[in-house]
């Protein structure tokens, strides 16, 4: 959460908060309390240490300190602390997992193109391959299977 002038929290769901829906905002968010529906931003959001949130997200940085259920999209980080728990899928250019977290899901590191292509405002051209952002289909990091 380097970013200058982006680390100044500018909303807060404490712990007795409870929110369904989309939430959509400009610099960093801290999340202490339940939370269920999307994220989207291209900032900073962290899920505090006693938050359950259950959610699709699309971020810049994410820091999990509590729960969160659902599939995460950051174009530049996600942070997992000691305590912090993800069931759901990865996508991001750089992670960073504690010791004594839970990543539970699938994991897709982006390249820098890639990251850089799901930023707001960039480019829509995208490579058709199969796992190619915007084909439809993830890489599954090969076969496991054996053909002989």
């Amino acid at each position: 959460m380097a970013d200058a002038g982006k680390d100044v929290i500018k909303a807060f769901l404490g712990e007795d908060t409870e929110f369904n829906g989309t939430l959509t905002f400009a610099g960093t968010v801290r999340i202490d309390g339940q939370f269920e529906g999307k994220i989207n931003t291209s900032d900073n959001l962290i899920i505090g240490e006693k938050s359950k949130v259950k959610a699709e997200i699309s971020v810049g940085t994410l820091l999990v300190q509590g729960s969160l259920t659902g599939d995460v999209t950051a174009t530049k980080r996600v942070h997992i602390a000691t305590k912090g728990k993800i069931i759901g899928n990865v996508t991001t250019p750089a992670l960073n997992i504690e010791d004594g977290a839970l990543l539970q899901g699938g994991v897709k590191m982006l390249t820098g193109a890639e990251a850089d292509a799901l930023k707001p405002g960039a480019s829509t051209a995208k490579s058709s391959g199969p796992g190619a952002p915007g084909s439809g289909q993830q890489g599954s990091g090969g076969d496991a299977s054996n053909k002989g």
